[in-house]
């Protein structure tokens, strides 16, 4: 098996490293990551400037760009060999709920699957996370059933793994996304020359975060595994806007 691994902390983050260790027992591992930390840049590709890939000390390959970046570049120009699987992760920190619309690690794992590769984002969720090993070993355990046991096509697994021991997890949970409350207010300050500066305000705290969430399953112990699907389409709604484009064919004359 041959697996594709990115992240969005940067190539030096603990949680690639513990990850690229622990799944090279099992599988070809080529890492291909951003230089630097891009946490929150969502699905976003670099299209205004060149990505350079270079071989870092530790064998991976730094890009300067993207998660979204890193995988594209990987599975269309720079690997030799088509990889079988994505899997994005270690993060260092939850994502959860709404952070899936803007973290990389889901992000990366987003694109591994929109170019037909199954993948999987994995996350420890913890304010100082400690237990990569934990998050490391709960990865090796879903990568091999996942070869085993393929998703259906435009389905993505966001896991979060509780920063604990792997012996005080109480187990696995399917779940859906939670929700969290509106966003706390950006932060305005000064630069050192006077001038107005903003800097992005926490996220919400937790609003949906009863049983069956995934908030509920990480603060009780569980691994949360979340099934994403790509196709974005609310399918609930056509009825109404059916009722809407026949008022406007009307009114315009169509």
């Amino acid at each position: 098996m041959k697996i594709l691994l990115s992240n969005d902390d940067g190539f030096l983050a603990p949680g690639l490293n513990l990850l690229a260790k622990v799944l090279g027992e099992i599988a070809k591992i080529t890492v291909v990551a951003p230089d630097r930390n891009r946490s929150g840049a969502s699905n976003s590709l670099t299209l205004d400037n060149p990505l350079r890939a270079t071989v870092a000390e530790n064998g991976f390959i730094s890009v300067n760009g993207t998660p979204t970046d890193c995988v594209h570049l990987a599975v269309t120009g720079l690997l030799k060999e088509m990889p079988d699987m994505v899997v994005s992760g270690i993060n260092e920190g939850s994502n959860l709920s709404d952070d899936v619309l803007y973290s990389g690690t889901v992000a990366a794992a987003t694109e591994g699957r929109f170019l037909g590769l199954s993948s999987i984002a994995i996350s420890l969720a913890g304010p100082k996370c400690q237990h990569y090993d934990t998050a490391g070993r709960v990865a090796k355990m879903l990568v091999e059933r996942l070869q085993k046991d393929r998703m259906p096509a435009d389905t993505i697994l966001n896991v979060n793994v509780p920063d604990l021991p792997f012996a005080e997890l109480r187990g696995f949970q399917v779940t859906r996304l939670g929700t969290r409350h509106i966003a706390e207010p950006t932060i305005k300050t000064t630069d050192p020359r006077g001038r107005k500066i903003y800097w992005i305000g926490q996220p919400g705290p937790e609003q949906d975060a009863g049983p069956g969430t995934d908030f509920h399953a990480v603060n009780s112990g569980y691994v949360s595994i979340t099934p994403l699907h790509l196709d974005l389409t609310h399918y609930k709604v056509f009825e109404q806007l059916a009722g809407w484009v026949r008022f406007l064919e009307l009114s315009e004359g169509f």
